[in-house]
This record gives C-alpha cells, structure tokens and sequence, in this order.
C-alpha cells in the first residue's frame, strides 16, 4: 500500500463538478470518495463519479484505431488511419465543396477542456459550415435569450441559491441533476438550507420528481403551457404594481414595451392552458415580487419544447423586473478564474442574429452551429451543400438527437463517416473509421464551461492520472493532429495546461489564480468567493444596455397565443423525458455498476390513464408517435399528470455490454421524437409535449423499439 497515490479533482461527467479523492496505484483506481473540503460540493457526490474508474477499464472499450473492411472492423496503425481520413475528407470536398462534411459534437466535449481548445481549430481546417452539437438538443434557448438581451450567448444568469428566499423551479430537476446551466451540486442539500432559513421552493412540473418531493411545494403544469405561466406572473406584477428594477434600471430598456406586450397573457389565460388556478398564478406573481430576494429558474422542461427561446426569455424578464437579476438572493453572473466571456467577446463588433440558415429548410444558426433536428434532412436532400461526410466526436445522436432512427438511416447512406468515440454504439457502428477517445482519468480537468454557470465562484485543476492505452494520444492531441494534417500545418499547438497558463492572467482573478496555485490547493480547489453583482461591466449589447423586450421574442408572441394542445384523438397522450441519478445520456449505460438492478427504463403513467387502457404495473404498453413506437413496461404513479406520460432519456443503446449488464434491452425515447418539433426561434429540438398513444398488448413481451 506504500505506493498509492491521491489525487484532487473534480468529477467531469455532467455539469456539477463534484470535488473528489482518488486514490490510486500505476495501474488502478483503488478509490473515489467525495472531498468534503471543496467549496463547491462540500462533500457532494453521485454514483457516476464511482463509475469513472469504468470508463478506462470498460472491455467494450475502442483502444485502437478501427477501420471497416467488407462491413467489419479491423485495427489498423494511427499513421494509417490519419492518412485515410484526410484522403477520404479531401475526396468528398472536392466533389460536394466545404460543406460536404458534417461535424457532430456531442455532449462529452463540454466537459472535456483540451476538446473545447481544439475543436474550433479542426472545424476551421475543414472550412464547413456544417457543424451541430448536443447544445440545440437541450439549452441553444439559454444562449438565444443572453444574446438577444444581454449581447453574448455565455453571459447566462445563474440562481444565487445560498442567499434566495423564494426559488420558483419551472421544469427541472437540479436534486437529481445537481443542476443543469446551474452548476449547484448537492442541490438537495441547497434546497434543505433554502427552507431551514424560512424561505420556500416551489417546483412547477408536469411530473411530482424528486426536487417536487423534497421542495414540498408542487404545481402540475400541462407540457409546452410554461411560457403562458412566465408571462402571466410578468403580467400580474405589472398590474399589481410591484415592478421595480433596482440597480438596473438605469441601464434597461424595453420595459414599456414589455408591459404592453404581455397584456393578452392574463392569469385567467395562462389557467386554461396550463391547468394552475388563476388564483394561484396571482399569489405567486405577488408572493415573487414581494419576497426580500427571489430567482425563477427554468431548465429542461422549459428548453426543450416549442417555445423554448419565448420561457428563457420570459423567465429573465421576470426576474429582471422584480429587482432580482445581478441582485443576491436571485439570478446572478460567476466571476471565473478562465473568463470564457472575456476570451469571447463580442463588444464592439456588429453582428446580426441568427448568424445563418440552413440550406434545406431555412432553420437558424446560432454559436456557429445548426439544429441537430436538421442533420439528418441535410445529409439527405440532394444539391449544393449536401452532407456526404460526417465527424462525430463523444457523440451518438442515433439515441440523444429527435428521431434518431432517421439520423441512422442517413448515416447509411454517407461518402464517409469518421467518430472518435470510446464505444462501438448506435452511432459508430455506421462509421468507415473509428479513432478512440480518451477518458477523464487519462486528462487534464479544467472545467471551463461549468464555473462560468456555478453557484459559487472556484476554481480547480488537475493533470492526468493514467495513460491512454497503447500509446494513444490524448483527445485533444489526436483532434489537433489531425487539424495539422487536413490543413497542412506542422505544428499540433500548446497543450490544454500550456493554454491554461496563458488564459489564467487574462480572467477575472489573474492576479492569484495560477496553474501551480490550482496544483497546489490545499482541498484541490481555490474558493473564489460568492456571486457578485457585475452585469453592468459585462454587458456586450450594441449599445451597451439589458434589453428587456428584444424583437425576435414579440414576434414569436402571436404564435404562442395561437397555441392548441397537440393532441388529438389518433394522440391523445404527451410524453415528456426524464432524468436519472444514475444515468447521463447513452454513454454511461456502459458501466455495469450504473445500468445494474432493477429495469430503470419504464413509462410513467398516471392511475387513470393506466385504467382507461386496463394496464397493470410492470405490463408491457407499446408508446407510439407520429415517427417511430417502441415497447416497454409501464410504472403507473400518481407523481405523473393525467394525460402526460415519461421515458427515461440516454437508454436503448444496442451495441456494447449493457444487455449483460441489466439482463433486458432498453429503448430510446428519440425513437418517439419527432424531429419536425422544434422551437423556431432558436431551432432547439421540442422533446418535450409530443403526442404519443398507448396501445395495450395482447400476448406480447419484451422492452424493445418496434
């Protein structure tokens, strides 16, 4: 035991940043417990932190470069596969033009910071305009609402939740999730904190979750109604003259326009479609504006539905005017040591939004990237700019992206398909070359992206613990090298640490926040302190000033006022997603210790809806939508709304060792997506509220898509 080592780092899977102590030898993980000394996790900690130590040793694993020969995949040399890749890239862009090449990044490269360093670079060498990502799948509405109100799409408000006495939490979960465009690991325990001084959580969702459960308070909404909510509370603390700006008010426009653009959008409107009492709309318009500090936070349900830009754009608003934006207690802007905002910044430049639109069906560009919900009808439809290859990094849309039995079939049909990816999944399965990724306990950790939306200020970094195998590079030296190569440059560039020297001095605590500093933390993190007000300094809108009523948002308005619920007697049901402690996406069904015990992948169906069909628990139920059906057992609980039924997002994967692990095929709920759904504002797919049927069996079993 006189050779184990310890190490501090923080958890890089999903978006809270658990700190951690691994313990470890040359060759294994011994351990991994939770550090009660980070002053952002305090001790926090999830089973998929266990689970990194899966990751490296999973025998599905792809630890060597696979090319496809007669259907069949066959190792070859990283020379060899670096060669065929720029052959095969430069083929078909001489054929199709700079466009023919797609790139899909998935949600992995978020948390990855040598990725995030060097992807941009790799997109330039292929000179496409081609580019998606996970982001339109689930948060592009986030980045649409900063831009058009703030002037950048990383200037993204973040509940103050140490300091708030009112959180109102529209469609999301953070005690499973530990937050999500919120990094708030131990939400649970926040919430506890939040109540114990006196204060109040109100969870307002389609499903009781667990956050509903454990905040006491809970109002069933119908899907795709909340922006009907967001706009009746702006417009009841307008009528109720409880508006007031605060520190603000001498750098926000818009305000009348506001008030006259939420007029139609009554309490006893926002009633009938939501299905919350007017009365209860109006108590709780008062009881926000009136408390001594508030935040309105809207996440998942809010994002990914069709109105997905018009919630993020109100749920601002309503915080803005009533003093609690930039202000403590309500939604407020980190301070982070690497200042993705400054690296980034858009002051003095004119830019016009969206930046474009795609070729076949007109959808918007926002951050350099598509819709997802557009992929696959653009590898598809033949012309000018027609995809004909493909990249994928960490990403498997066949499961995560709307409809992805179509993405499937369009893959098929590709010149070329490269992933760099760990698994042989859904996804890769379709690639001519697979190059393998590398994991968390192989690289640098800085997690870039999630200090900018942490509830506390820290920072932390650490360097690798293992290797990769057989001499692999690491992801982002592989995704640099073959930048280098597609452009014919000779040099791969700095290193993520080298980067990170030269980023620390320019961000917002240069002054003592250093590489070594990060090294050497006592607890493996450095306490910056709480949020602070700063908005006023940071805003990079043309004129300098918050926006409240931008255009792009009153226009979509009539549209929202023209709503119909969606369903229909042939759909009479609207399914939703669901999030899982024990899961995030497809990627982590790979580990046993996270897939194994009882089958996770159910429907929800409330009591009465399950009688009227004559289910009982645990029987089979096919779930059909207007795309694609799937069979899986149903869970009848009263935590669902009448009329509303839940899948479980991240299963269905078909390739590697999940069956072994649970013993049952799963589905994925992007069988059931509709990829004609989106938000048109933002082109974020609408996962959420899709009119769905469910169909008993009659001696049929099994959990698998039709």
């Amino acid at each position: 035991m006189s050779d184990l080592k310890t190490q501090f780092r923080t958890c890089n899977i999903c978006e809270a940043m658990c700190g951690l102590i691994v313990t470890y030898d040359e060759n294994q993980v011994h351990s991994i417990k939770p550090n009660p000394e980070d002053p952002l996790s305090r001790g926090h900690i999830c089973p998929k932190a266990i689970a990194l130590q899966d990751f490296r040793t999973d025998p599905d694993r792809v630890t060597t470069p696979l090319k496809k020969v007669d259907g069949a995949f066959v190792p070859i040399s990283w020379d060899e596969a670096y060669d065929f890749a720029v052959e095969r890239l430069a083929s078909v862009q001489e054929v199709h033009g700079k466009d023919g090449v797609g790139v899909y990044l998935g949600n992995p490269n978020a948390h990855k910071f040598g990725n995030l360093l060097t992807l941009p670079r790799l997109v330039k060498a292929l000179g496409t305009s081609n580019r998606y990502s996970s982001a339109t799948a689930d948060q592009i509405p986030h980045h649409v609402a900063s831009i058009h109100m703030l002037g950048h799409p990383m200037l993204i408000p973040v509940p103050d939740v140490a300091r708030t006495d009112l959180m109102l939490i529209l469609g999301g979960n953070p005690v499973v999730s530990n937050g999500s465009m919120m990094t708030a690991p131990g939400f649970g325990k926040r919430m506890d904190e939040i109540k114990a001084r006196d204060g109040r959580v109100v969870v307002i969702d389609p499903r009781r979750t667990e956050t509903a459960a454990r905040a006491g308070e809970h109002l069933f909404i119908q899907p795709e109604t909340d922006a009907f909510l967001l706009l009746a509370l702006i417009h009841e603390v307008f009528a109720q003259g409880l508006e007031d700006l605060g520190a603000l008010a001498a750098i926000t426009d818009g305000i009348e326009i506001l008030r006259e653009a939420v007029q139609p959008f009554t309490a006893d409107k926002a009633a009938e479609m939501t299905g919350i009492e007017a009365q209860t709309i109006r108590a709780l318009a008062r009881d926000f504006a009136t408390a001594k500090s508030a935040v309105s936070y809207a996440r998942m349900g809010a994002s990914t539905q069709s109105f997905g830009s018009l919630c993020q754009w109100a749920n601002n608003a309503l915080n803005i005017i009533t003093g609690n934006f930039d202000s403590p207690g309500g939604a407020m802007f980190t301070t982070p040591a690497l200042d993705y905002v400054g690296m980034t910044s858009r002051k003095g430049k004119s830019r016009s939004y969206p930046e474009k639109r795609s070729r076949v069906s007109q959808k918007p560009l926002y951050n350099g990237e598509f819709p997802v919900s557009i992929m696959a009808e653009e590898m598809e439809t033949p012309g000018e700019g027609q995809i004909k290859a493909m990249i994928t990094v960490a990403g498997n849309p066949v499961l995560t992206a709307p409809n992805g039995q179509r993405i499937g079939r369009a893959f098929q049909d590709l010149d070329f398909m490269m992933s760099i990816d760990l698994h042989i999944n859904d996804t890769t399965r379709h690639a001519d070359l697979i190059l393998p990724a590398s994991v968390a306990l192989e690289e640098d950790v800085y997690d870039m992206v999630f200090h900018s939306f942490a509830v506390h200020n820290t920072a932390a970094f650490a360097k690798p613990i293992f290797e990769p195998p057989n001499g692999n590079p690491q992801e982002w030296e592989l995704i640099s090298r073959l930048a280098s190569k597609i452009s014919g440059s000779n040099s791969i560039g700095p290193s993520p640490s080298e980067m990170l020297q030269m980023l620390l001095p320019q961000g917002c605590h240069g002054d003592t926040v250093t590489v070594e500093a990060l090294l050497s933390a006592p607890s493996g993190s450095i306490d910056l302190g709480p949020l602070i007000p700063n908005i006023a300094d940071r805003l990079e809108t043309p004129v300098g000033r918050l926006d409240l009523a931008p255009e792009v948002f009153l226009e979509d308005l009539p549209r929202l006022q023209a709503f119909q619920p969606p369903v229909s007697s042939d759909f009479p049901l609207l399914m939703i997603g669901r999030r899982q402690v024990r899961s995030h996406n497809s990627w982590t069904q790979n580990s046993p210790r996270l897939v194994k015990g009882r089958n996770r992948c159910t429907v929800q169906l409330n009591p009465v809806d399950a009688a009227q069909l004559g289910l009982a628990e645990a029987e089979d139920v096919e779930i059909e939508s207007a795309v694609g059906a799937a069979v899986l057992p149903v869970e009848i609980t009263d935590e669902i709304a009448p009329g509303v039924v839940s899948i479980p997002q991240g299963w269905g994967q078909q390739q590697g060792n999940l069956s072994a692990a649970t013993k049952v095929q799963t589905v994925s709920i992007n069988d059931l997506t509709d990829d004609s759904r989106i938000d048109p504002i933002s082109g974020n797919a609408a996962l959420n509220g899709v009119p769905v049927r469910a169909l008993k069996l009659t001696g049929r079993s099994g959990c698998a898509a039709k």
